[in-house]
């Protein structure tokens, strides 16, 4: 029985003492390849260190669960891994957390059941074959994942934050990996290209969260612009992102591509996986009216920095601000042009007007950087 196969080699490497977390993954790895006979369970260690669960469960491509393993006797609810699997919990909707012994079915982020299939007694690894039919089972409802649909807005918010979080702390991962081992990936050239042309001071960090973003929210776009309903992908999405949006369009098809560092391609997959149970432009058709919001791919904005990272968006004052005002703003400013400046056309004469826009980044003393800009290469 392949269960009881399973155990009798974790056991067998157990009882050397020098076996470590890492050493049972292949066993693991087996007995699920085993018992899901069409689905593929990848182990990669690229993946790992840069802060994806140990497996990673596809079906034809598509992501169907992922199965986070410790250690052998390992305390699960320890303090020590709550961040770990809070980050996994909030971002992976069909997730196993197991020692290997016990495994933990989460599903959105709720504990569903638990299921013990061996016991760790004075030292030695004591199988329960009562409960190896209920494990089997569980496992196999397990990877009939059958993705909920997404009804509102603050939902769909609420899973793009998640999982750009989760995002965002594989990329740093990735990025500091690569700084240690010297590693010249076309992650790290992308982050040259940014340095160079944009802020040359940005950290690992800072990118990992500009890329996690810019991933998540040029998905949002281009799914709220799809026609076809029923399949959606991250190379559709490069060319559904409007051209009337050309900086958002650019910057999505350079960082999200046909070149995705694979070490990313399996969590922007599982963004996929969000807008193929959703239908955007259905749930955004009501968004904002109440307070005149024209354009609801722009506001969304707010709401979903809202959720990724409320401190972010306070300090960046990404804040809804209804069109009236912003009209009102804009009639100001280009009637002051034509009498303060003496350019009778305004905003209009965008040959000879600049303005002061924040850099981004900030001096010595933490006062923001201001860079001037001439007006037409802001209409990006």
């Amino acid at each position: 029985m392949p269960i009881q196969t399973y155990l009798s080699q974790i056991t067998t490497r157990y009882k050397t003492g020098i076996s470590r977390e890492h050493s049972y993954r292949g066993d693991l790895q087996t007995l699920l390849g085993t018992l899901l006979k069409d689905v593929l369970v990848t182990n990669e260690p690229a993946h790992i260190a840069c802060g994806a669960p140990d497996y990673i469960l596809t079906r034809k491509g598509i992501p169907v669960g992922y199965v986070e393993a410790k250690d052998i006797g390992v305390n699960l609810a320890s303090k020590t891994l709550k961040e770990q699997f809070d980050r996994y919990r909030n971002a992976l909707s069909n997730l196993i957390i197991t020692d290997y012994l016990t495994f933990q079915f989460y599903k959105d982020g709720e504990l569903t059941t638990s299921i013990v299939v061996a016991e760790l007694q004075d030292g030695c690894i004591i199988p329960k074959p009562e409960r190896f039919a209920e494990f089997t089972a569980l496992i196999q409802s397990f990877s009939q994942q059958v993705t909920q649909s997404i009804k509102s807005p603050v939902h769909l918010a609420v899973m793009m934050a998640a999982k750009a979080k989760l995002m965002a702390s594989v990329i740093e991962a990735a990025l500091n990996s690569d700084d240690d081992t010297a590693q010249n990936s076309g992650l790290k050239a992308q982050v040259a290209a940014f340095k160079d042309i944009l802020i040359h001071d940005i950290s690992n960090s800072a990118f990992a969260d500009m890329y996690a973003q810019t991933i998540a929210y040029g998905m949002f776009a281009a799914r709220y612009h799809d026609t076809t309903l029923d399949s959606f992908s991250r190379i559709e999405a490069a060319t559904l992102i409007p051209k009337s949006n050309p900086f958002l369009r650019n910057l999505f098809q350079y960082i999200a591509g046909y070149d995705l560092d694979s070490r990313l391609v399996w969590m922007v997959e599982e963004l996929v996986q969000i807008f193929n149970a959703t239908n955007v432009a259905a749930i955004m058709r009501n968004f904002g009216k109440g307070t005149r919001q024209e354009d609801p791919v722009v506001h969304f904005y707010e709401t979903f920095l809202g959720e990724y990272d409320p401190k972010l968006r306070k300090a960046r004052g990404v804040w809804y601000t209804p069109e009236p005002v912003v009209g009102f703003i804009v009639r100001a400013v280009d009637s002051l042009i034509k009498t303060g400046f003496n350019l009778p056309t305004g905003l209009a004469d965008t040959s000879k007007v600049k303005v002061m826009v924040d850099s981004g980044i900030s001096d010595k003393k933490g006062k923001p950087i201001q860079v001037e800009k001439e007006l037409h290469r802001l209409q990006i």
